[in-house]
């Protein structure tokens, strides 16, 4: 099997709440495109095999496989969907380039929520339809198409009656998630809310982020709650948006005119989505990020991880998953982000690219997102959120609720 794989060209479009003028396609052609140059490949002779993540339910359609091909290049040639986040796919392409079958491997995975128009429908069709999915009752497509911006309309409060049915968005076990977390560790919904204050500051040097902003702690915990004690400004804006790798062999790399990114370690985990059968901790995270540690000969990786970029969907989350990941003890994080740790001057600099909090919720490209950053760190292209002599970043995937499911991904110099 061949040795090493490595990151040899990024590509991406920018992230916008709205983006009535592209289509999917051209979002994937657009990032796509760009990656290919970036690694200095031709995608109808370099490329071995292409991979796309992506759920039929976000896409609005059935067998989306059948609608790739064209748009990356991938026409007559080995193609293939992820149906999860797009960690998920990074990880594929790692494995088909190590069986030595394949040497160069394109991976793709976007978000066209904005065209979606019952998020909050297709959100409930994640639950187990016997034991879970009635206890929601119906959901109103007005009130919950999505969880719009604190700049627009609020939405409806939590439950509501119409036609005396109760409607409940399935956002509502990231709140009881969220009670725990903050119930088990002593975390508080003071140390959430410095999460977005910090990720929407880091999100004014990230040219790509939309939701950017100045706010104080005080603007958080006053927004209204929406799933307690989950509040407005703590969840994740949806986002459009493309990201495309390209990972090659460590045979491919020294043919190519590029400086790698070695991806050194990966770990995935699915824990059952039934929500009356598993946890509401990360074990998706501690399980994936063990199997990435051992991978990379990581033995302490509070000492050997210098960055990273974990899903934060929601403020306790980032909190969560660096605590899951090891990188925290249980209810350090919240006091590591206190004293300037998680900052990019910090000892452990977090989501420094705005994270989903302020880049937006990327949904199947997520993942992604994450390694996106890590990727531009370590090659140095950081700009105005450049960290300081970085060798060694972790990347962190949650699919979102009410999945078990995570990636982690070790990328170095």
């Amino acid at each position: 099997m061949t040795k090493k794989v490595a990151v040899v060209g990024v590509g991406y479009t920018d992230f916008n709440s709205m983006t009535p003028e592209v289509s999917w396609k051209e979002f994937m052609y657009e990032a796509c495109q760009k990656a290919y140059i970036d690694a200095g490949v031709d995608p109808r002779e370099d490329i071995d095999s292409f991979i796309t993540c992506s759920e039929d339910y976000w896409e609005g359609f059935s067998i989306f496989d059948e609608f790739v091909p064209d748009q990356i290049g991938a026409v007559l040639r080995p193609c293939c969907t992820v149906c999860g986040d797009g960690l998920y796919g990074l990880g594929n392409a790692y494995m088909q380039i190590k069986t030595g079958k394949m040497n160069i491997v394109a991976v793709e995975a976007h978000s066209k929520i904005s065209d979606l128009l019952t998020f909050g429908d297709i959100g409930l069709f994640s639950y187990d339809p016997i034991f879970d999915r009635p206890v929601t009752g119906s959901v109103d497509r007005t009130h919950f198409a999505g969880i719009p911006s604190y700049e627009k309309n609020s939405p409806k409060p939590l439950v509501g009656k119409t036609n005396e049915k109760e409607r409940i968005h399935p956002y509502f076990l990231a709140g009881l998630e969220m009670q725990n977390f903050l119930r088990k560790t002593g975390t508080t919904e003071e140390q959430c809310a410095k999460v977005v204050v910090k990720n929407k500051k880091n999100a004014f040097n990230n040219p790509n982020a939309e939701y950017e902003v100045n706010i104080t702690i005080e603007d958080v915990m006053n927004s209204e709650y929406l799933f307690k004690p989950i509040k407005k400004l703590d969840i994740s804006l949806n986002v459009d948006g493309a990201i495309a790798f390209v990972l090659a062999s460590e045979e491919a790399v020294k043919k190519l005119d590029v400086e790698p990114i070695w991806l050194r370690g990966f770990g995935w985990s699915s824990e059952t989505p039934w929500i009356s059968t598993r946890s509401m901790d990360a074990n998706y995270a501690m399980l994936a990020s063990r199997m990435a540690y051992k991978m990379t000969d990581i033995n302490n990786p509070r000492k050997e991880i210098d960055f990273a970029e974990v899903d934060d969907r929601f403020s306790y989350k980032e909190l969560q998953h660096l605590e899951a990941l090891g990188l925290a003890e249980s209810g350090e994080a919240g006091k590591m982000l206190d004293s300037g740790d998680l900052d990019l001057n910090g000892s452990l600099p977090t989501n420094i690219s705005g994270g989903s909090l302020g880049i937006g919720n990327c949904f199947e490209a997520t993942g992604l997102q994450k390694a996106l950053e890590v990727v531009i760190q370590l090659r140095g292209h950081g700009g105005k959120r450049q960290i300081e002599d970085v060798h060694t970043g972790i990347s962190q995937s949650w699919r979102g609720i009410p999945s078990g499911s995570g990636a982690v991904a070790i990328f170095g110099r």
